[in-house]
């Protein structure tokens, strides 16, 4: 045995020629490693619609199935796909529990101006396809840091997060106290408002309560907004404990208001992403001095266009026919991230920038409003 390990330590020859004696590993681990990881996160799918389910007058769900109605990708309840359609995208909740990975329930509400929307609604039929992302979002249960008493406040086709973490837990046997407090317009608009009394019904540790803007005469139950005092006499002291909130973007700083009222601390208190915000000039920090609907240069390479400063710039690029990647709109995901190289934007709060990004001028384009002309790199 000439190798030099061989008289270093006791049994080194023995070792040298097990080693000597295997076959060689000729995997391709990268490959291996890439198809394990696109299994569970991929970055585009092809699904196609299988079934449509009118919930209310105002709201659709669409069963989504893959090709050949395989297994889905995983996904934790509270996830979103984002839906590319018509040049754009935008993100919708599985309101399907995860436990069944052979279709996705998009739930999608009318929105009054709505581009995506309405445009799902009116023209979706069954046997589209359509392209998504995978399954993605910060939105969900972790019973680590956020225990197992947990109080949900939704807001219109905000429940539809909220039906899947039921739905995972009526499927499973959790033992896990959820109370859903829903915020509706009307009663008429209440989403999966049957299958909630049923699932309320039959699991003790599921309980919902409703709350109607506007009632109709005949309405017994609670009325107005989610108020401080409805909170409380509804859910009772909160007690840190872990309160989710979801709809529409009107709904965040109010609740925040009351739940803070309530004394309930910042850090349990989750809200789910949920777009741009609308009047952006309604921030702190935008410059009181810039009109918002002005319009300003920008340029991306060698294109240049005007567009209003209230314009997200994701949706001002993309409506110049340039497509980053996008995810959320709402500023969490990070992927429509662009690098500022001349110009100021207005960038708003619900931007989750890292700290780098101010120092090397990196804004996330879909909560980001250019104030000047602006020259951009992607």
């Amino acid at each position: 045995m000439n190798h030099p390990l061989a008289t270093r330590f006791d049994g080194a020859a023995e070792i040298i020629a097990e080693i000597g004696a295997r076959t060689p590993d000729a995997r391709d681990h990268l490959a291996e490693t890439r198809a394990t990881i696109d299994a569970y996160h991929p970055k585009r799918l092809r699904l196609t619609v299988a079934a449509i389910i009118d919930e209310t007058l105002s709201t659709k769900t669409f069963r989504m199935e893959g090709p050949d109605r395989e297994s889905l990708p995983p996904f934790l309840a509270g996830q979103y796909v984002n839906v590319f359609i018509d040049g754009t995208s935008r993100p919708f909740a599985i309101s399907s529990s995860p436990t069944r990975l052979d279709h996705y329930d998009l739930t999608v509400r009318r929105v009054p101006g709505g581009r995506i929307s309405n445009l799902l609604i009116d023209e979706l039929v069954p046997g589209r396809v359509l392209t998504t992302t995978g399954p993605m979002g910060t939105f969900h249960h972790n019973p680590l840091f956020h225990g197992d008493d947990l109080v949900f406040l939704a807001g219109g086709s905000g429940v539809a997060p909220a039906m899947s973490m039921i739905r995972e837990i009526v499927d499973l046997g959790l033992d896990r106290s959820f109370h859903l407090i829903y915020g509706s317009r009307d009663a008429a608009d209440v989403i999966f408002r049957s299958e909630l009394e049923t699932l309320a019904a039959r699991h003790p540790g599921i309980r919902v309560d409703h709350v109607i803007a506007a009632p109709e005469p005949g309405w017994t139950g609670h009325s107005g907004f989610l108020t401080a005092e409805i909170i409380e006499s509804l859910a009772g002291q909160l007690n840190n404990r872990m309160v989710y909130v979801c709809g529409p973007q009107a709904l965040y700083p109010y609740a925040l208001a009351q739940l803070t009222a309530l004394g309930q601390p910042r850090k349990r208190i989750r809200f789910e992403a949920n777009g741009a915000p609308s009047d952006p000039a309604a921030q702190e920090h935008w410059p009181a001095e810039v009109d918002p609907a002005a319009e300003v240069t920008v340029t991306v390479g060698a294109a240049s266009f005007r567009t209003p400063r209230h314009r997200p710039l994701l949706d001002a690029l993309e409506d110049n026919g340039i497509r980053p990647e996008a995810a959320c709109r709402s500023g969490e995901c990070s992927l429509c991230r662009v690098r500022v190289v001349k110009g100021e934007v207005h960038t708003a709060e619900e931007a989750r920038l890292r700290l780098s990004d101010d120092r090397f001028g990196y804004t996330h384009s879909c909560v980001a409003y250019p104030l000047t002309d602006v020259r951009l790199d992607l």
